[in-house]
């Protein structure tokens, strides 16, 4: 019999099994299970959890009213029972009706792959942006699935699945939660009003814009850290940060970017959590170039890196143009190190090689470069000459009678954002 504390003790580590359902439809789609599981107890560790047992079951469909078989369910509540756990967590998405089938037969608390995502990123927020975003996030997953939590939201008061809004939130009823999900989004509204505003003055001043993504944990903290001496969190864990962080860089011929740290992409991301987070997201779209970073030692590294290559196109940034960083390589395999191409747009490097840094540097610098243009513009028009030093890396200066002429450098997207304005000048 289970401990009868675990129902009254306030916070407890949770002590789950994991449970996986691979279905016909995921062999036809290639699905890898069993990548699936690891990446299911990484969350599951990151989310402070005990992971006791794991199992697997193959089965055509899910099954509608318990998503895995009856007679696995059996199985599941001889294990429950016999290691005393206290939680199982499904790999797949639940309907509220599962979760309230599965917690009566187990008598565990039942969480999905979404719900213990949102978990880890509850505990990663820190802005009021973050806090705001993720608990829009878990009101949007629970609004329709509040029928099936029944005892799930009470039985071990709180903890995992459950942080965030906080248990007596939850259990309020819908009325009460879509009131709080309009707040919610009025106030995102407002700080995505000043995020934009932000962006249009960041724009006016040709500001360039580089942002970093990939797959969750491949080292994209580490790397902004070492390229600009940035404060952040760096942790060899799932979602170590999550709010972005935006510090400047100079490069080799001297012109200074901003370079952003994004939250990382996983598998199955949560389409909530996409919601929520598109105005933090949004900056990848208004990049002037994008870093994918990859865990080139990850025996999935394809399979990541489609999963951001996917995420970027459902954000609209599939076409940017794009570097390939491929990180870590200090713990590769001669193997691994063979498959990874080196060229204009793809980086074999380690975040914390200096050499590796600075040709980091130089492919951004040489990505950004453009074409050469010969300008002359009446010394009378200051302002335009101002921009020009802002937007363009000067090559040569000199006066003829009222005019300067210069010879400078200009990279296309800061040519169409300001160079149209100087086309009559222009010496073709």
């Amino acid at each position: 019999m289970k401990n009868e504390t675990h129902d009254t003790q306030t916070e407890q580590q949770a002590r789950a099994i994991l449970v996986s359902l691979y279905t016909q439809l995921d062999k036809r789609n290639g699905v890898n299970a069993e990548g699936s599981m690891e990446e299911l107890v990484s969350l599951a560790e990151t989310a402070g959890v005990e992971v006791l047992e794991q199992l697997t079951q193959n089965k055509e469909k899910p099954d509608f009213r318990w998503f895995i078989g009856k007679g696995k369910v059996e199985e599941l509540r001889i294990l429950v029972d016999s290691l005393e756990a206290n939680t199982v967590i499904f790999d797949q998405e639940l309907s509220g009706a599962q979760v309230r089938n599965l917690e009566e037969q187990l008598d565990a608390k039942i969480i999905d792959r979404t719900q213990l995502i949102l978990d880890i990123f509850a505990q990663r927020a820190k802005t009021r942006e973050g806090i705001l975003q993720v608990e829009l996030a878990q009101y949007n997953y629970l609004l329709p699935r509040l029928s099936g939590q029944g005892k799930n939201l009470s039985r071990l008061g709180g903890g995992i699945g459950t942080r965030g809004p906080g248990e007596s939130k939850l259990e309020i009823d819908r009325r009460h939660i879509r009131t709080r999900v309009t707040e919610l989004k009025r106030q995102l509204e407002e700080i995505m009003r000043h995020r934009t505003l932000y962006r249009e003055r960041r724009k006016k001043t040709g500001i360039v814009q580089v942002a970093l993504v990939g797959y969750t944990n491949a080292g994209k903290s580490t790397l902004l850290k070492q390229l600009t001496d940035a404060d952040v969190y760096i942790q060899n864990q799932l979602f170590a940060t999550l709010d972005p962080t935006s510090r400047n860089l100079e490069l080799p011929g001297g012109k200074e970017i901003v370079l952003t740290d994004t939250v990382g992409f996983i598998q199955n991301l949560p389409h909530d959590l996409i919601a929520a987070f598109r105005a933090t997201l949004e900056e990848v779209n208004e990049a002037d170039l994008i870093l994918h970073v990859v865990d080139a030692s990850s025996e999935r590294r394809d399979e990541q890196m489609q999963v951001v290559d996917e995420i970027l196109q459902e954000l609209g940034s599939g076409n940017k143009p794009q570097v390939i960083l491929y990180n870590k390589i200090d713990l590769c395999t001669p193997q691994q190190l063979e498959m990874l191409p080196v060229d204009q747009t793809h980086l074999r490097i380690s975040a914390y090689h200096e050499p590796d840094l600075e040709a980091v540097k130089n492919i951004i610098q040489d990505q950004l470069a453009g074409g050469i243009k010969t300008y002359r513009i009446p010394a009378e028009r200051g302002d335009l000459i101002s921009q020009l030093y802002t937007f363009s890396s000067i090559i040569s200066q000199d006066y003829e009678d009222n005019d300067a002429l210069f010879t400078v450098e200009i990279n296309q997207t800061d040519y169409d954002k300001f160079g149209y304005k100087l086309q009559e000048y222009e010496i073709k």
